[in-house]
């Protein structure tokens, strides 16, 4: 199973077909394959006319009476709705779709989706694990079915695909971070952990190791000094004076 062959997107009772080909679009943007429907028991001809390049994803489509059997084979559900249980937390989607990393590779997970008009209802809210909401600007009405889905699902297939950069010290120079290498190595043959057997092998793993690291100027003198401790050896340690023992009134 794939990836993303793990999850399901379930929609419960859409009035659209039109929804459900731009929904099943939307899946075959980010990767998703496994629709089922909840509440219907076939399909009208508009859904084919907005599943542009979605129609084995449209012909493949499950149908169910209910969403409990719908949900039956999965182990993790996140509902989508705008309802507030004061019992229940209700996450943002980015939130939501972080949850889903707190759990094995392996679950099986559905992602549901209720009518356009009604949403779901509170015992279908009640079969989620995750109630999210996908945030909007101020007093617009909730977003179209298709683009719900489509927005749940990008979060959930490219979470983490591009992280922002981090705000990383500049590096040193190429020369000065072999330099650092050098005078690494040199220390190290000081130690005595060098020798003719092993020279050519650590010389080059010091060299890889500290490219790699991209060596900042502070990360060099950290190194460095830590070394240049260790080859000055354990400081000698003074006893202590014993203390005074205090004077009774």
């Amino acid at each position: 199973m794939s990836a993303l062959g793990r999850f399901a997107v379930v929609l419960v009772r859409p009035d659209s077909p039109e929804n459900i080909g731009l929904a099943a679009r939307g899946m075959a943007n980010t990767g998703f394959t496994d629709l089922r429907i909840v509440g219907l028991d076939r399909l009208e001809a508009p859904a084919w006319r907005t599943a542009i390049h979605a129609e084995s994803i449209i012909e493949g489509a499950r149908f169910f009476p209910s969403l409990g059997e719908a949900l039956a084979d999965r182990e993790l559900v996140l509902g989508s709705t705008a309802r507030v249980r004061h019992d229940f937390p209700l996450v943002p989607l980015d939130e939501a779709a972080g949850r889903i990393g707190e759990y094995p590779a392996t679950a099986r997970i559905g992602l549901v989706f209720g009518n356009e008009r009604t949403g779901l209802t509170q015992d279908e809210i009640g079969l989620a694990n995750v109630r999210f909401h996908i945030p909007q600007a101020g007093r617009q009405p909730s977003y179209n079915l298709g683009v719900a889905v489509t927005l749940t699902l990008h979060a959930v297939a490219f979470r983490g695909a591009h992280p922002p950069a981090l705000r990383r010290d500049l590096p040193l120079d190429h020369a000065a971070q072999a330099e650092a290498g050098r005078r690494f190595r040199d220390m190290l043959d000081s130690l005595g952990f060098m020798h003719d057997t092993n020279r050519a092998f650590i010389e080059e793993k010091v060299q890889d190791i500290f490219f790699r690291m991209a060596l900042t100027a502070k990360d060099r003198d950290i190194i460095l000094a830590m070394f240049r401790k260790a080859l000055e050896g354990p400081r000698e340690k003074r006893p202590r004076p014993p203390k005074k023992a205090k004077e009774l009134p």
